[in-house]
């Protein structure tokens, strides 16, 4: 899959500067970063608390787990005004702060599961994605692989999110002691025409 050509910094840019597209992040072997595996009704705390840094116009990191009334602790590097706006799928905004200075840091809860979409309000092109969990879960690294440690032996059921390229179910035989490697295959919809 080739990279995505940058984004268009339309505010800022001496501080954006080029802005990568990162709604897909493909290494060169083709394996996708920040997805989003939980193992379905196997309760592991998430962690409980996310650092999110606005940093060149972009949410570092760009997709979290987080447990439900967990903490996101927000900051910004960049010398620019910069808005945390979060809102879950289908629900009421949950926070709108600003972030007006550098290394400016505010805190917020975050109480229900679900996925919650972050955006900046000042640039529009910033996306951000925290994935509230009472399951365990990780988050593919840019080399796509994760780990979950501490499943428990029999069938269970892997839930995979990506902003992208959806989600899906897929189900893995972990063995008592063993490590179980898979390999998942995420592809992108095919537009109808």
């Amino acid at each position: 899959m080739a990279a995505a050509a940058p984004l268009r910094a339309t505010i800022d840019p001496e501080v954006c500067g080029s802005v990568p597209d990162e709604s897909v992040v493909v290494d060169a072997a083709g394996h996708v970063a920040n997805a989003v595996v939980t193992v379905a009704g196997v309760r592991t705390p998430a962690p409980a608390e996310v650092v999110l840094t606005n940093e060149r116009c972009r949410f570092s990191p760009r997709v979290s787990v987080l447990r439900p009334n967990g903490t996101i602790k927000m900051t910004s590097r960049d010398p620019v005004l910069h808005t945390v706006h979060a809102a879950p799928d289908g629900g009421r905004v949950l926070f709108n702060v600003s972030l007006p200075i550098p290394n400016l840091t505010l805190s917020k809860p975050v109480d229900r599961p679900g996925l919650v979409r972050l955006t900046c309000s000042t640039h529009t092109w910033m996306r951000g994605f925290l994935h509230v969990t009472e399951d365990m879960a990780a988050v593919s690294g840019a080399d796509g692989t994760f780990r979950l440690t501490g499943v428990p032996a029999g069938r269970q059921t892997l839930r995979i999110w990506h902003e992208t390229l959806g989600a899906r179910d897929v189900t893995v035989d972990v063995a008592a002691g063993q490590t179980a490697t898979i390999t998942i295959e995420l592809m992108a919809a095919k537009a109808a025409g």
